[in-house]
């Protein structure tokens, strides 16, 4: 499975894609590697996380056409839409990214990740909340996997409050599929 996060720096895009690897790797008992790009900017640059997951060892970590791509920017989505598979999923917080080049042969849906970190206390939190989303949408990774991974892959004292994003997105995901 190749996956691609994008976004710009500061959205925690990177983190993501590490979660995601360690969940898959570590507690679903699969293989991952992660490769990631940035601009040279600290905050606000345009940065991408490449995942790929597989249930053998993986030998090529670079991925062309991702099968799920996740936009949490309307300039990594402008950049990034062309390049998913035919039949692949596209996930995108509805609050910053507005689709302009809709595909007519991916499947895309739409979370307002930072509207329901915001509404958390803060929105530093809204990647974790589209990882919840990804994963109920994808079925890549188990949730029980991702609520493991994030002890030590974020700050104790914000770990109840991540827990809760990864579940406030997950739980959107679920009432969307239903």
């Amino acid at each position: 499975m190749d996956i691609r996060f994008s976004g710009f720096g500061g959205q925690g895009i990177i983190k993501s894609g590490m979660l995601i690897g360690k969940a898959v790797s570590i507690y679903d008992n699969k293989f991952a590697t992660l490769t990631q790009s940035f601009g040279p900017e600290a905050r606000g640059g345009a940065c991408s996380a490449q995942v790929v997951i597989d249930d053998e060892r993986v030998l090529y970590p670079y991925i062309i056409a991702p099968e799920i791509l996740v936009s949490m920017s309307q300039e990594a989505y402008e950049k990034f839409i062309g390049d998913p598979v035919k039949g692949s999923i596209v996930l995108t917080d509805t609050d910053l990214v507005k689709p302009k080049k809709i595909r007519k042969d991916v499947k895309m849906y739409s979370v307002p990740a930072t509207r329901i970190a915001e509404e958390m206390g803060n929105r530093i939190f809204a990647n974790v909340v589209m990882v919840g989303f990804f994963t109920a949408m994808t079925n890549v990774v188990s949730l029980e996997a991702m609520k493991k991974a994030l002890p030590g892959s974020v700050p104790d004292r914000f770990l109840d409050t991540n827990i809760e994003a990864l579940e406030k997105g997950y739980e959107f995901g679920m009432e969307l599929k239903n």
